[in-house]
């Protein structure tokens, strides 16, 4: 094997462990202004490099989370005692990773579609965000559902852009997290949702097929299949049946893990979900590990807990472990929602 695919191999081995997830804490600038405004902190570097800090330096979070996804600007700051944060997240054994893609623009010519950007120039940034400590990379679509999106054009322009991009992670030697989200905005029924992601997740996987990209070298970040917002929630027992359907229908056996994204579910509605898909993958022999890629479902109640203030950072990071515990035990299939009473 040469150094490349052994690097590659590495990075999977590292991040693809039983009970360990991937922390998402990779927010734009304009995101983490919307987060931070509830709290009452204003979105500055500095407390961008205060918040990040707590988060990688959580006593025991390594047991829990196997990789962190950060923004670029998290990949050049510090933590108090002056270690840079990429070197602090590998004390705890949690692989450092980078969002590369640029965010979300209209998709020409296809009214209600979008598309995402930053392929341009990738390989060198890629090349650079090594040298800063990066072992893998995540890059997002998105596809909003309505009477007619997304469209044939939308998701398959949106599959070109994941595989495209993969295959250039790959021949840098990175990990790509490989992530088409179907939003949860809408009034659809579970049902649809269904049926977008399957389209969704076969286009992908023909792309990736295409572009040459080694399943066993990537993750795959997807949504889970929900109702719209609009429409109210499902049971979880209804969410992890047309979850793993649509899973085993279009999800290669070669890929080595599925890691969930949150998609605007609250921390209890994503750790419910998850434990309830594990559990049923037991007795339909899922080939994959059913993971996390959470973001504000791990993070939302340190957020609050810690409020910007330096003598809260202690309660926050014991917000984020419980979330991170938590999520383990959902990964097993053994969550139960009276564990959420517990200190």
């Amino acid at each position: 094997m040469d150094k490349r695919l052994q690097g590659l191999q590495d990075t999977i081995a590292d991040m693809v462990q039983e009970g360990r997830g991937i922390l998402a804490a990779d927010e734009s600038l304009p995101t983490m202004a919307r987060r931070f405004k509830p709290i009452g902190v204003e979105s500055t570097e500095e407390t961008r490099r205060s918040w990040r800090s707590l988060l990688l330096t959580t006593p025991g979070l390594g047991e829990y989370i196997s990789g962190v996804i950060l923004f670029e600007e998290t990949l050049g700051q510090k933590s108090d005692d002056g270690t840079l944060l990429p070197a602090v997240a590998w004390q705890q054994k949690i692989v450092p990773g980078v969002k590369v893609d640029k965010g979300k623009i209209p998709l020409a010519l296809s009214p209600g579609d979008l598309i995402t950007q930053g392929l341009d120039g990738l390989a060198e940034r890629l090349r650079t965000y090594r040298d800063q400590g990066a072992r893998f990379a995540k890059w997002r679509e998105v596809y909003p559902i309505d009477k007619h999106v997304p469209s044939r054009h939308g998701i398959k322009a949106n599959a070109e852009m994941l595989a495209r991009y993969a295959a250039v992670c790959q021949e840098e030697g990175f990990v790509p997290i490989v992530e088409p989200e179907v939003l949860m905005d809408g009034d659809h029924d579970i049902e649809r949702c269904a049926e977008v992601t399957e389209a969704v997740l076969h286009a992908v996987f023909h792309a990736l097929h295409r572009h040459h990209v080694a399943l066993e070298y990537m993750l795959l970040k997807p949504n889970m299949v929900l109702p719209g917002k609009e429409t109210g929630r499902a049971r979880p027992a209804e969410v992890a049946e047309a979850t793993l359907r649509v899973l085993k229908r279009t999800v290669p056996a070669a890929v080595p893990s599925v890691n969930f994204l949150s998609g605007g579910q609250g921390p209890e509605e994503a750790t419910v979900n998850l434990d309830a898909i594990n559990r049923l993958a037991k007795d339909v022999g899922a080939p994959w590990r059913l993971s996390i890629s959470y973001g504000r479902a791990l993070q939302q109640p340190a957020l609050h807990a810690w409020a910007g203030r330096a003598e809260n950072v202690a309660a926050a990071q014991q917000a984020l472990l419980k979330r991170a515990r938590l999520n383990s035990l959902a990964m097993r299939g053994a969550y139960t929602p009276d564990m959420e009473d517990e200190t």
